[in-house]
């Protein structure tokens, strides 16, 4: 929901890192490696409870996810860089929440589960659509320039890592923090399922018409 006017506001710096980027030779898919793997030091982090440690790496993983897509654009954007940027985004983001699960078990262990949990719902859905999106050519006028269809959703980029943030700021009240953040996955799922099923019925609907209209 705030990934169309947060991406306005980091765009300006990001188009300066990446030109220096693409000025040493460095490619849009060594970043987002780099990038993951950087998330993923984030877990154990979490596992020892160093939540300051785990604020820095998100900021830096995240960097590198908005850093990695310009500089395709710079250059050549891929069909294989696409699909690192949205599979690595997905694994980085229950890594954050299993973290969790590791630095207090007895404490946040149901919680984590269920906000995995619902990322299966958000995730799933918004990727289901992105291919059928793909097969009927259609495009995202929100998100022109990514790698495939952005289906909207209260839950995005931005607000995923708003929670974390307000997560690793306050530690002790994760539980209530991950389940509020569950309730929004929950309904951004449902309003994408229901929204994403109702716009293929019509163009369906509309692909009948047409060829209804030809076979005369």
């Amino acid at each position: 929901m705030l990934d169309r006017w947060s991406l306005k506001l980091v765009k300006p710096p990001l188009q300066q890192a990446a030109k220096l980027a693409v000025d040493n030779n460095i490619s849009a898919n060594q970043i987002s490696w780099a990038g993951f793997a950087i998330g993923m030091c984030a877990i154990p982090m979490l596992a020892l409870e160093q939540y300051g440690i785990t604020l820095l790496l998100i900021a830096l993983n995240r960097i590198a996810d908005g850093l990695d897509g310009t500089v395709a654009r710079m250059t050549q954007s891929t069909e294989q860089g696409a699909y690192l940027d949205i599979v690595l985004d997905f694994i980085f983001y229950s890594g954050i929440v299993f973290g969790f699960a590791l630095a207090n078990p007895e404490q946040n262990a149901l919680a984590a589960s269920a906000l995995i949990f619902s990322f299966i719902g958000t995730g799933s859905s918004f990727l289901a659509f992105a291919i059928l999106a793909e097969k009927l050519k259609l495009h995202s006028m929100v998100y022109p320039n990514k790698g495939f269809y952005y289906l909207n959703g209260i839950t995005e980029g931005t607000e995923t890592i708003l929670f974390f943030v307000m997560m690793c700021l306050f530690p002790a009240y994760f539980p209530v923090i991950a389940w509020l953040f569950f309730a929004l996955c929950v309904v951004t799922t449902v309003t994408r399922v229901v929204g994403g099923a109702h716009t293929l019925a019509i163009l369906e609907k509309i692909k009948q018409s047409n060829t209804g209209r030809h076979s005369t």
